[in-house]
């Protein structure tokens, strides 16, 4: 589960870093865009309006009367179609000053507002402005002095709709946008695809690692990208290397074991062929070092195995070997030893021979305490193999079966046995991460409850 969300994380930050960079990266660049053609349009805008009022400019005249007048009408249609949003203006400025004076069709029986700002000769001001029908204009005004000897100051003015500028703006954003998103759509799609596709290698890494876990496989198979290739030699090294030291620990305790064995058997016999006290002391002796050289060997094997990852044991055929053993073993009993729901995919992630010791001495102690039965049972849950192992004996107290831990502790001194039973147990539990628990089974009697890591 914690691999999993760890690689559920890191897509999950690869995703969310990229769709920050592409979305920072669209905002900037549409931003920009906008304001650019914002810009351009702005310009085209009142360059128009400029060649509207060189226009009028260059038409204006005073006639024989001093009156104003155009020689020939302006050139753009819009100006003669009442409130058509294109407008111009001439007022006369001084003493006598006049609004309106003269005035395009399109303004019909207005006038236009303008501010008294007072620009100079021949200087152009732009201003913002309310139209006749209530819109907002954009004004641009110029003071001219005809050139006739009368010296009246004349302000030539031109105006158009805003909405003529800004509604190509709102366009260009509105199709702006759409592009935008589709172009966001589009890169979130790809990065998408580039991190799946680039993470593939990690997630086939993933699950070869959990096939060597499980005891599936021994190294890593298969080519990886450059970028991983690197990690997979060096993994398959350090199994390879965590390998050859266990075999080499086996191989070690086996000598061990053979050459120490050899000596106490060869003991053993002379004492056996032999009488009194000393002969018995050296058999019992005897019988102890080689249940301690058992004992210890037991423990240096499982310490090295618990090193070896993709270690397996199928639980059901070590436990059917075990019944069959016990039913020889306590066949004067006429005992019923039962294998009760156990899945046939449960294993232990652990040695063999390691499990049968465990689960020989459990076994066959509820069966040297056992009145009818025994029943063995296991279930899978959370990563754990839990291994029940019933009989319908007289139980154990519960302030009582924490001692039963104890190096050759036993619950009575006339059951044969020596007292290093559950200790193995307890020992080689807790060297693989798991343990043992004592309790009451259902029929009144002993339950050993073996908890181990599941494959």
């Amino acid at each position: 589960m914690s691999r999993m969300s760890a690689q559920g994380s890191l897509r999950a930050r690869l995703l969310a870093g990229s769709l920050v960079w592409i979305l920072a990266a669209l905002t900037a660049t549409g931003f920009v865009l906008a304001d650019l053609f914002r810009e351009h349009v702005t310009e085209r805008f009142e360059a128009e309006l400029r060649i509207h009022l060189d226009q009028l400019t260059a038409n204006v005249e005073f006639g024989a009367d001093a009156i104003p007048r155009l020689r020939a009408e302006l050139s753009d249609p819009r100006l003669r179609k009442p409130l058509s949003g294109l407008y111009w203006q001439v007022d006369r400025e001084g003493g006598d000053a006049v609004r309106g004076v003269l005035r395009s069709r399109s303004l019909w029986d207005t006038t236009l507002d303008v501010p008294s700002d007072g620009p100079g000769d021949g200087e152009v001001h732009v201003h913002a402005v309310s139209g006749p029908d209530g819109e907002r204009l954009v004004m641009m005004e110029r003071i001219v002095r005809l050139d006739d000897g009368a010296a009246v100051p004349l302000r030539l003015i031109v105006a158009a709709d805003e909405r003529a500028m800004k509604s190509p703006v709102r366009e260009f954003v509105g199709l702006l946008v759409i592009a935008m998103g589709v172009l966001a759509a589009g890169l979130v799609t790809a990065v998408m695809l580039q991190v799946s596709i680039g993470l593939a290698p990690l997630k086939r890494l993933s699950a070869q690692l959990a096939e060597i876990r499980d005891g599936r496989s021994r190294r890593l198979e298969g080519a990886f990208p450059n970028e991983v290739q690197p990690l997979v030699d060096e993994l398959n090294a350090v199994l390879s290397h965590d390998a050859e030291v266990v075999a080499r620990a086996r191989t070690q305790a086996g000598n061990l074991a053979h050459a120490i064995k050899t000596p106490l058997a060869v003991l053993g016999n002379a004492a056996m062929r032999e009488e009194g006290a000393l002969a018995r002391l050296v058999t019992d002796q005897v019988a102890t070092a080689q249940r301690q050289v058992d004992y210890h060997l037991a423990r240096a094997r499982a310490a090295a195995a618990t090193q070896v990852p993709g270690l397996r044991t199928a639980l059901r055929p070590a436990v059917e070997g075990l019944v069959r053993v016990m039913q020889r073993v306590h066949a004067e009993r006429n005992l019923r030893i039962a294998i009760e729901a156990m899945p046939d995919d449960a294993a232990f992630r652990g040695e063999e021979q390691d499990l049968q010791e465990m689960l020989g001495n459990l076994i066959d102690n509820a069966c040297k305490w056992a009145r009818h039965a025994v029943r063995v049972a296991a279930v899978v849950r959370d990563g754990e193999v839990e291994i029940m192992i019933d009989d319908d004996g007289p139980g154990l107290p519960t302030d009582a079966r924490d001692a039963m831990f104890a190096r050759g502790a036993r619950a009575d001194e006339e059951v044969p046995g020596s007292g290093l039973g559950l200790g193995i147990v307890r020992d080689l539990a807790q060297l693989y991460g798991g343990r043992i628990e004592l309790g009451q089974a259902p029929d009144g009697g002993l339950r050993a409850s073996l908890i181990l890591p599941a494959a």
